[in-house]
């Protein structure tokens, strides 16, 4: 029985791989990266700036399109539901694939499951923000001014259950501040309302923020990282007088589950290439993210790690659905 079920398992796998060698040579058409937020935040940056060189590898075009909404469940759940033949993929932010599915019992996919990691192409730090005007300038000044105004102070997010809420709650335990949380659909807008002070700070990339903070438009209260920004006088949450709070953000490309190999293999390489474009790294450098090209098995197991943590965390800071 056992030898059946071997032969019978080797021929599917060969008929698979006849299948595949028969179909047209990939890539064949347009190629598609949705970004699960609106244009303008660090996913859709970081999408632009790759599909920009893959393409030039891939031989064909790759479209950008955003899909925002329900902290990226709508851009993931576009990819899930896509064929799984190369020509949709998920450029995906931390939020979508391990902190939302790590709160909300409601989600109709599996981050782990319904998806073929192809590597990790970036990470960043986020730095905590302000308006020009807001009475702080010291992460200790701020929270001095939260615990003098409990319940007052206001804090945006990306979405309910995205990166930015799920920390922004552990920043308020860690302080020990009682802030609000004010959830929006985006990185774009919530910017916008701390600039023009309807909230008052949020935490977001750092190509999204320093521009603004350059331009005197907002002020840079604190980094999350470990260390400060090269070039940038803006002190670590550390440094300003909150310990264990550090963490990053991270832009991935993944496709549907059951994507042949050879696909996700060759998307890797063009990822890889992309990576070594002199271009592409000095815009990097200059949005201060760290590159990424680990593996597809890596890129998984990384995955499956920060999923089990933001669980923990979800629950630390009682956040769940």
């Amino acid at each position: 029985m056992q030898i059946r079920r071997l032969i019978a398992a080797i021929a599917l796998l060969l008929a698979q791989g006849a299948a595949f060698a028969q179909a047209p040579a990939w890539p064949a058409q347009p190629i598609r990266f949705i970004v699960g937020y609106p244009p303008g935040g660090g996913a859709d940056v970081v999408a632009r700036l790759f599909a920009e060189h893959m393409s030039r590898g891939l031989g064909q075009r790759i479209v950008v399109e955003n899909r925002a909404g329900a902290s990226g469940a709508i851009g993931a759940t576009t990819v899930q539901k896509a064929e799984p033949d190369g020509y949709t993929l998920l450029a995906a932010a931390i939020s979508e694939i391990t902190i939302n599915p790590a709160i909300n019992k409601t989600l109709t996919y599996d981050p782990v499951a319904d998806f073929a990691p192809v590597t990790l192409l970036g990470r960043f730090p986020q730095v905590l923000v302000t308006a020009p005007d807001f009475p702080a300038s010291t992460l200790a000044e701020m929270i001095a001014y939260a615990k003098a105004n409990p319940g007052k102070v206001r804090y945006a997010s990306f979405g309910n259950n995205t990166l930015n809420h799920v920390n922004g709650e552990r920043f308020r335990l860690a302080a020990g501040i009682d802030t609000v949380h004010v959830p929006y659909k985006g990185s774009g807008q919530s910017l916008i309302d701390v600039m023009a002070g309807v909230v008052e700070y949020t935490f977001d990339s750092p190509a999204t923020t320093l521009r603004q903070v350059r331009a005197g438009k907002l002020k840079a209260i604190a980094v999350t990282g470990e260390k400060r920004i090269p070039g940038e006088n803006i002190p670590t949450v550390r440094e300003g007088g909150v310990s264990g709070f550090t963490y990053y953000s991270w832009i991935g490309l993944l496709a549907p589950a059951k994507t042949p190999r050879p696909v996700v293999d060759r998307l890797y390489r063009e990822a890889l290439e992309a990576m070594k474009a002199p271009e592409l790294r000095k815009v990097a450098e200059g949005n201060h993210m760290q590159l990424g090209g680990n593996t597809p098995e890596e890129f998984g197991r990384q995955i499956r790690t920060e999923l089990g943590q933001y669980r923990q965390l979800a629950a630390q800071v009682g956040l769940g659905q």
